[in-house]
């Protein structure tokens, strides 16, 4: 029987609950003696199956506080009379996820250091490099710009190349050995000297020389040009770094000197009429190149030496093109001012001045790491005065058909004389050179210690 005061919780299990559900009640015997037994005088509670969800156990003894499940949010009061069922929702999982673990500062990823990375990447340019502005310059040549540098906390490409400089530490170099005592050092400016002087000489004993010496005495002075040439440009401003030299510029010089001495009247000959015997020599023009090797030395030294201090002023990439530009531009102006003044003294040929031209421009990119580039200009040159004559032979074939392959050549030199092949050829080469060498030594990666 159960109590006059039924329980009114809504978790209370009575009667109507029971018949709800339509399951008959079953009886829960005493507990064990180990887990304790009900109170003496209460009569066995009859209790539903457990429902998915629910857990059902006896109520505790009349008056008796029934400890809190670890599941309930809250405990729930006994019924009155200490009988009737009790009702208690599943306890909820005693284990709770690990609360995941505080961040940690080395944990994170990203990298709070960005230089780091550009340490690792380039530290065999940064070891080798004897200031901050050898590494701007291969920075530069490796694809760096200022915006580039922002992606690195760095305002421009020289503030990023002095943190790299500073925190990689400079790789051991070999001592140099000690110099002799007594032996002074054999600067670069007599060696640039020493083609004027050799061409002098040679021209002043071709001048007075009579008979069969002349001839002995031209090819001695021009092997002595040749030694002298590659004294001049194996050292001082002229000397290429590390070798970097294609070794057929030297075949391609010596072709268009060659072609400087002779060529003229060799293809004036062969548009005359054939090869009859000699045809007549111009070493003028020789000569007044010969005397350009020193002042355009020196106009090179001029422009690394300021190109170099540009480099320590300029704030940017582009600061420093924009002030390089008219540099390169004025040291030209300057050499070929030079050059036209020898030549005048000498004998004045507009191929000669566009000669000259060619062969400062060819050297200046081979210096500053663009010997490719001055080759093919050389070879350009060479290609277009051999076809020249080349076309200019092959007119005088005794066969129909081959009279017009001269007609080009011949319409030319009719019009502006033979002087106009070396022109145009060494000319628009020139030129050429002078458009790449203006965009390519405006880059601070072309001005590196060599």
């Amino acid at each position: 029987m159960r109590s006059s005061a039924a329980p009114t919780s809504p978790g209370a299990w009575d009667a109507r609950s029971e018949a709800l559900l339509g399951a008959p009640a079953l009886t829960v015997t005493d507990p064990p003696a180990s887990e304790g037994a009900a109170p003496h005088g209460t009569a066995p509670t009859s209790v539903p199956p457990p429902h998915p969800g629910t857990a059902w156990a006896s109520p505790p003894a009349s008056g008796a506080q029934e400890p809190p499940d670890a599941g309930d949010p809250a405990p729930r009061p006994a019924p009155a009379g200490g009988t009737g069922p009790v009702h208690r929702t599943a306890p909820r999982p005693t284990t709770t996820p690990a609360a995941p673990s505080a961040a940690r500062p080395g944990n994170r990823r990203g990298n709070a250091d960005p230089v780091k990375v550009l340490v690792h990447r380039h530290r065999e340019l940064c070891e080798r490099a004897v200031d901050p502005l050898e590494v701007a310059a291969g920075l530069e040549a490796r694809g760096f710009t200022d915006r580039t540098a922002a992606r690195f906390r760095h305002r421009d490409v020289f503030s990023l190349a002095e943190e790299l400089y500073a925190r990689v530490p400079r790789r051991p170099e070999k001592a140099a050995p000690p110099a002799r005592p007594g032996t002074p050092p054999r600067p670069w400016a007599l060696a640039v000297l020493a083609p004027g002087a050799v061409a002098g000489l040679t021209g002043l004993g071709l001048a007075f020389a009579r008979g069969p010496v002349r001839p002995l005495l031209g090819v001695a002075g021009a092997l002595a040009l040749g030694a002298a040439l590659l004294l001049a440009v194996s050292r001082g401003p002229f000397r290429v770094p590390d070798g970097r030299t294609v070794p057929a510029a030297r075949l391609w010089t010596l072709w268009l000197l060659a072609y400087a001495v002779g060529g003229d009247g060799l293809l004036e000959q062969l548009l005359g009429g054939g090869l009859d015997g000699p045809w007549g020599l111009t070493p003028a023009p020789l000569l007044g190149l010969a005397l350009a090797v020193a002042p355009a030395a020196w106009c090179a030294h001029l422009f690394a030496g300021r190109a170099r201090r540009r480099i320590t002023d300029s704030r940017g990439l582009a600061a420093f093109a924009a002030a390089v530009r008219p540099l390169f531009l004025g040291t030209v102006a300057l050499q070929l001012l030079a050059l036209t003044a020898l030549l005048a003294v000498t004998r004045f040929s507009a191929g000669a001045l566009a000669l000259g031209a060619l062969l400062l421009l060819a050297r200046l990119l081979a210096v500053h790491g663009r010997p490719e580039t001055a080759a093919a200009a050389l070879a350009t040159a060479c290609a277009a005065e051999a076809l020249a004559l080349t076309s200019a032979l092959a007119g005088r074939v005794p066969l129909a058909g081959f009279e017009v392959l001269d007609a080009p050549v011949r319409s030319l030199t009719d019009l502006w004389g033979v002087g106009a092949v070396p022109t145009l050829a060494c000319g628009a080469a020139a030129l050429c050179l002078l458009a790449r060498a203006t965009g390519a030594l405006a880059r601070a990666s072309a001005h590196t210690t060599p």
